[in-house]
């Protein structure tokens, strides 16, 4: 027999509009735990006083230094024990998923059965951290629960400042737009970080995010420290049965308003057919017996627009690789910050390849980690020492691409620059 539950009217409340409401799913799983009932409890609280009541502390497994949350209640009696018992301790084991996010569903129902013989039942599966988040655990059932959840194969995620656990987008496995193989390319990376998971031992968090085209549908050029986006070199591929197909359906309209008029830097032409010019860089496709497409591949900047409009009679190169860039982050003292491209083109084809990008990673952490303020991130450190020191602690050659966004204004003055070079020499002579 469950515990009586706890008044929960603002709690209610939340059940009362017309979207589905956590708070259901909560008194579901109350039917059946006590446990469940005093986290209602306790929430309840809050949301009457405004205040959050979980503090942190110190839970871990056998073997790691980090993976566990830890949350202790703050909410006691006079006597100082918790005002709900059963819900004294409410901890979250943070759990790698797989590369692509590719589960079936013999393994997530094992998870499930997992967590309701040791935890509250809530699981959720991959915010921003990236893990799966097997939430509300007791202390005494930390271990339990891990020694299952590892014996299905998976790995504790990161926790504290540490490396964090990556994620990926499905990819190559699944997309015809992927550029790499981000499943290689991310195993590659994290089974080379595995001890700066498990062991906290930087100035804060690092994150590497894996997108397999600049849809970016991992955000990881705003979300990641390390940001490994999917791209090409040669010209946009085209077909001409598909685009035909495409304009029969659409009509030159939704042509020229959708994707013409969308191409941000007017790489995109519409011309009679008699017009259509070859080059090298030139990708021609013809949608109908009077008028084609004309793209200047120097002009276009991969933002995938008119490849998703009409995807297959436009589609990425052949020459596919991708662009590392560094330093994305959410809202902390500098406030958000994009990625600012590094590396502008990597093959990830072979070993060799990935065994580059894992060389940059290191260096990159390496260089974080001797050289980052406390509580501070990449991007955060990079503004500080700026982009150049960066660039030459890491062993990475300045190269003209490296921009974190583009300039508003097309005019530089050039004058002076040998003065600025030969100072900074100096300076650097000085300080040598």
């Amino acid at each position: 027999m469950a515990k009586k539950m706890h008044d929960t009217p603002n709690l209610d409340e939340l059940e009362s509009g017309p979207w589905p409401s956590f708070v259901t799913g909560l008194k579901r799983l109350a039917n059946e735990k006590d446990y469940v009932v005093d986290v209602l409890g306790q929430l309840e609280t809050s949301y009457k006083t405004r205040k959050g009541y979980w503090k942190g502390g110190t839970v871990s497994v056998f073997g790691y230094g980090g993976g566990v949350i830890p949350r202790f209640t703050e909410l006691k009696d006079a006597e100082g024990k918790p005002t709900f018992e059963n819900a004294a301790e409410f901890h979250t084991l943070r759990v790698m998923p797989p590369p692509g996010m590719h589960y079936n569903t013999d393994i997530l129902r094992k998870f499930c059965d997992i967590w309701e013989r040791h935890g509250s039942g809530l699981i959720a599966l991959h915010g921003q951290s990236g893990d799966i988040m097997f939430q509300g655990c007791t202390s005494e059932n930390v271990q339990k629960a891990w020694d299952e959840i590892n014996v299905l194969g998976f790995d504790l995620g990161g926790a504290g400042p540490a490396v964090r656990t990556s994620m990926s987008c499905v990819g190559a496995a699944r997309c015809e737009q992927s550029c790499y193989n981000e499943a290689d390319a991310h195993r590659a990376v994290i089974n080379n970080f595995l001890d700066d998971i498990h062991r906290p031992a930087l100035p804060y968090k690092f994150k590497f995010k894996f997108s397999g085209c600049p849809n970016d549908c991992m955000n990881s050029i705003q979300r990641s420290d390390m940001a490994i986006i999917g791209t090409w070199r040669d010209n946009i591929r085209t077909d001409e049965a598909l685009a035909r197909k495409w304009f029969d359906k659409h009509g030159m309209n939704e042509l020229v308003n959708d994707v013409v008029a969308r191409c941000p830097t007017k790489a995109i032409q519409l011309k009679e057919i008699k017009d259509l010019k070859s080059g090298d860089a030139i990708s021609t496709v013809a949608l109908s017996e009077t008028h084609g497409l004309e793209i200047d591949n120097r002009d276009c900047v991969r933002c995938m627009h008119c490849v998703n409009v009409m995807t297959g009679a436009l589609s990425p190169g052949k020459d596919r690789g991708a662009a590392i860039l560094v330093g994305g982050k959410r809202t902390l003292k500098i406030g958000d910050l994009m990625g600012t491209l590094i590396v502008p083109f990597m093959k990830l084809d072979t070993d060799e390849d990935r065994e580059a990008l894992v060389d940059l990673a290191k260096r990159i952490v390496d260089f974080f980690a001797e050289n980052a303020l406390e509580h501070e991130r990449t991007g955060e450190m990079i503004e500080r020492i700026g982009l150049v020191a960066f660039l030459e602690g890491i062993g990475v050659e300045v190269d003209p691409n490296m921009v974190s966004q583009p300039r508003t204004n097309p005019y530089v003055r050039t004058d002076g620059w040998d003065e600025e070079v030969a100072r900074i020499n100096a300076k650097k002579e000085q300080l040598a």
